[in-house]
């Protein structure tokens, strides 16, 4: 089984990463749609939706959006959200899930990356192409790697819930950051692993282009600062147009 199918399937990864800044999302999401011009009732995808926060801020924002996540278990417990603008269904990103639908099409807070050969990762931006309206834009953000490489933390510990993750950082021989999270909880020991792809700015670039896309706007931040290639920005946040 791919890491990513175990470990985003269960309670505890929500757990781990349930304080992570909901105001901060919604403000870009806010910004950013703003600034890509897409109008109301524009059909959207939130592309990896986990349990569907980002898809409920862009439906509040006025758009008819689908999140869609590989998690039946995070798909399960979105689906509390649906209205007549708002669904929710199991996809693999990989996979065309309905052609020349969307108006624009968000991947948000590093749901890139995963998958351990590189050919599977320039399919999402195929598959995202085909899935785009002529003209049709994707927000796609990722790490910067320059950044997290320099500063990586080897290990920490975070106790949330009563439970104390030990968190060990590394990154491997095939480039990626590979994060090993242990705790006891329910009885028992736990161990999982993620692995996100250590990927620059050049590395999407080829990706890109090779998909057929044109770069219409690149950002550092979350408050759409500019992206400078070095240590000093937080994101790598490409807005891609369906050229």
């Amino acid at each position: 089984m791919d890491w990513f199918k175990a470990w985003f399937n269960t309670p505890y990864y929500h757990t781990l990463y349930k304080n992570r800044n909901d105001e901060e999302a919604r403000t870009f999401i806010k910004n950013v749609t703003n600034f890509i011009e897409i109008p109301a009732n524009s059909k959207v995808m939130d592309l990896a939706c986990g349990k569907g926060r980002h898809s409920v801020t862009l439906n509040q924002l006025g758009f008819d959006v689908v999140g869609v996540d590989l998690s039946d278990e995070s798909i399960a417990y979105a689906k509390q959200f649906e209205n007549e603008t708002l669904k929710f269904d199991v996809h693999d990103m990989r996979k065309i899930y309905q052609e020349n639908e969307f108006d624009a099409i968000f991947n948000l807070f590093t749901s890139f990356g995963y998958f351990d050969n590189d050919d599977e990762n320039a399919l999402v931006f195929e598959a995202i192409k085909k899935q785009l309206k002529p003209n049709g834009i994707l927000v796609f953000d990722y790490l910067n790697a320059e950044k997290i490489v320099k500063n990586l933390v080897p290990y920490e510990e975070k106790e949330i819930d009563g439970i104390l993750f030990k968190l060990t950082k590394t990154i491997t021989e095939k480039n990626f950051i590979k994060k090993e999270i242990d705790f006891y909880a329910d009885g028992q020991d736990w161990h999982f692993e993620e692995y996100v792809k250590v990927l620059y700015k050049k590395d999407f670039d080829l990706m890109i282009e090779k998909a057929g896309f044109k770069i219409k706007h690149v950002f550092g931040n979350y408050q759409l600062g500019s992206f400078f290639s070095d240590t000093s920005s937080d994101r790598l946040i490409l807005i891609l147009e369906n050229a």
